[in-house]
């Protein structure tokens, strides 16, 4: 027995070392990403230059480069990025598979359609627009959650449901593009495409504001989300109130989303990319909560990196993240197609 009990102790220290190191990996790539978004552009400024911009300096050239242009769109890519990892970590845990995630079952297609519809049709604000994806965000998530329900929650009918209502939000937002006049159409299209350009700091205030109060929320429900993926029944015999705890993690994680999409546009694949990659590196036994959150946050800025310096053409964020993943995505429902999960 004692053996038996020193086994487990040292796989459980093993398994929190582990998770302590990749965990601390992940946040110091993060803060070097940010390092690298405020110093590269057409200009590049040393290390010293931009740490005296952020301490309120002024330096000829960089305060305005840095302040202006550099710093907010480095904070739409981090807060953007860390609410689609978490909230995709969330859905695919609660919902035990891969393919739920916001992406695919339709809620940022929701936010989508309703940026969309203001843009072509209302020639909205940027304000009313963020407003609208944000509604838009959350009346998908709960019509889809209520359609799902039914007399008993069922995890396939969601996402059934979810990739449904997704290509009628698609076919909606093609058709709004098909009736818009000429000169607001590159604007939707840069709207949709996901992208950090133009980021300005005062629209990032309600993000901000919302990661910071939900990811502490999210936290306290996270051991309650790791019973929820063992299923219905052994959550509930657990003493897991099932039903109030998905509510609970749908809205907090969905008002993230829809937030981040209202600020940056749908970012593609993030929110399906960073829990699986989150989970692989810190292993199990431990919630992969802030891990997710951080992997969305490298794939976010790396890709902002990559889309402005690699090619000689600069591309949006979106447009890589959705070269990344899309083979992934393909990879993903191969798997299961051969599995039968769906």
């Amino acid at each position: 027995m004692n053996e038996t009990m020193k086994m487990i102790k040292t796989s459980r220290l093993k398994r929190k070392r582990r998770f302590i190191l990749m965990t601390s990996l992940m946040a110091i790539i993060s803060l070097v990403l940010c390092g690298l978004m405020l110093m590269l552009g057409n200009t590049i400024y040393p290390v010293q230059d931009v740490i005296k911009v952020l301490l309120g300096e002024q330096v000829k050239g960089a305060s305005f480069a840095v302040n202006t242009i550099r710093f907010p769109r480095m904070v739409a890519g981090l807060f953007a990025g860390f609410a689609f990892g978490v909230g995709g970590y969330i859905f695919q845990t609660m919902l035990r598979n891969p393919l739920a995630n916001p992406n695919v079952i339709g809620i940022t297609t929701g936010s989508s359609a309703a940026a969309v519809f203001c843009i072509i049709v209302l020639n909205a604000s940027n304000i009313v627009v963020s407003i609208a994806a944000v509604i838009g965000g959350l009346a998908t998530a709960i019509f889809i959650y209520l359609l799902a329900k039914g007399t008993s929650f069922s995890i396939g009918r969601l996402i059934l449901i979810g990739i449904g209502i997704q290509a009628m939000l698609t076919a909606f937002i093609n058709y709004l593009m098909l009736i818009g006049n000429t000169h607001d159409i590159p604007a939707a299209m840069r709207w949709l495409s996901g992208s950090l350009n133009g980021a300005k700091l005062t629209n990032l205030y309600p993000l901000i504001l919302v990661v910071c109060i939900c990811t502490p929320i999210l936290m306290y429900f996270a051991k309650r989300l790791e019973m929820l993926e063992l299923g219905e029944q052994a959550a509930t015999s657990l003493g897991v109130n099932t039903n109030e705890t998905r509510v609970i993690l749908i809205i907090t994680s969905v008002l993230m989303i829809a937030l981040a999409t209202a600020a940056t546009g749908p970012i593609a694949f993030i929110s399906f990319l960073a829990g699986p990659i989150a989970k692989k590196l810190v292993g199990v036994g431990f919630s992969g909560l802030i891990p997710a959150g951080l992997i969305g946050v490298i794939l976010v800025l790396a890709a902002d990196l990559i889309g402005q310096f690699a090619f000689e053409t600069r591309y949006p964020v979106g447009v890589i993240t959705g070269i990344i993943g899309a083979p992934y995505l393909i990879y993903l429902l191969i798997r299961i197609n051969r599995k039968g999960d769906l």
